[in-house]
């Protein structure tokens, strides 16, 4: 636990968080709606620091990650809090704790995790599994060592923050995969307990001000944010806003959190999302949990339609691209981070 960042005090002995839109007031001796950060005297601290509860290395493609070091693995870890409630969630255990969870005895320090990503040949570390918004201050750190280790860092985020917040964290990150839940306000708050416009702003903000490396998934679920003029109106605007090079994730839905009635989204429903993007000049577009989708998973070339990359499951192998991004057939360079 350490003195969090991005707050200010309020009367009375509260302060209020300017981490995320919420702008929680926390009274003393209480904690924020995200759980991660509890007042204590007047001083807000980041109570999550240095407490990994998930730790593993995973592919990058699970991340998503399709044009990031395609292939490698990244150590990933997460803590626990979110800054949204998603009534959809698969990871709610981690997401929305128990309020009377311990931390632990041992702190994990980023220094820790640098060496093991160094020691392990890894290039590169995530902040997933749960939001990191919510334990911005440790995966700031973890970067920081990383970086100095020449290790990379990249999160997997809802994208939920505020003007305060986001410049030093996506200025910290490599790498990073947004959420984009839905295009439509009342889907975000009547679903997730949040607001739209906060993360096309946080989308934005990474493409105009950072180096980092953007990639967006939208979990489609059925009857919710399926409809076509909503998957036009969000593939067009990534591709007006972010740019045509940015990869698209269509992520098939399974039941799971508070929405077990709801039945998984059929492949069809992600061939015609896809078909969207396509239409509205998006370049790379792929779609995600579900099987037989192969040709949907591979990276293709924009210029002449070579495939450069296929997968299976989680894994890469590049069969038509050189390792430094470029077209082995037309020499066309590939939007992405490749070496």
């Amino acid at each position: 636990m350490i003195p969090a960042r991005f707050w200010q005090p309020a009367e009375n002995g509260a302060v209020q968080c300017q981490l995320c839109p919420h702008r929680c007031r926390i009274p003393d001796g209480t904690r924020s709606r995200c759980y991660g950060r509890v007042n204590r005297g007047g001083t807000l601290l980041a109570e999550t620091w240095g407490w990994p509860v998930a730790m593993s290395v995973d592919p990058m493609e699970k991340k998503p990650l399709n044009h990031f070091l395609p292939g490698r693995p990244v150590l990933s870890l997460g803590t626990l809090g979110c800054n949204l409630s998603c009534r959809f969630c698969q990871n709610w255990d981690l997401s929305h704790p128990d309020r009377g969870a311990v931390p632990p005895s041992k702190v994990v320090r980023p220094e820790e995790i640098a060496h093991t990503a160094v020691r392990r040949g890894i290039p590169a570390v995530a902040a997933t599994y749960n939001e990191p918004a919510v334990w911005a201050e440790y995966a700031m750190d973890i970067a920081d060592a990383c970086h100095a280790g020449g290790v990379r860092m990249v999160a997997v985020t809802s994208g939920y923050f505020t003007p305060e917040s986001r410049g030093e964290f996506f200025g910290r990150m490599d790498a990073v995969n947004v959420d984009l839940k839905s295009f439509r306000d009342d889907f975000y708050r009547r679903l997730c307990g949040a607001s739209l416009a906060p993360v096309l702003d946080t989308l934005e903000f990474i493409r105009r001000e950072t180096r980092c490396w953007l990639e967006v998934t939208t979990l489609l679920i059925p009857g919710e944010n399926d409809a076509d003029a909503e998957l036009d109106a969000l593939t067009a605007w990534v591709a007006e806003h972010l740019g045509p090079d940015t990869p698209l994730h269509f992520s098939a839905f399974h039941p799971d959190g508070e929405m077990r009635n709801v039945p998984p989204t059929p492949v069809r429903t992600l061939r015609r999302a896809r078909d969207w993007a396509r239409k509205n000049r998006l370049r790379h577009v792929y779609v995600g949990n579900v099987r037989g989708e192969e040709d949907a998973t591979a990276t293709w070339c924009p210029q002449c339609g070579a495939k450069l990359i296929e997968r299976a499951g989680f894994t890469a192998q590049l069969t038509g691209m050189n390792p430094s991004g470029h077209c082995a057939a037309c020499g066309t360079r590939v939007a992405g981070v490749w070496e």
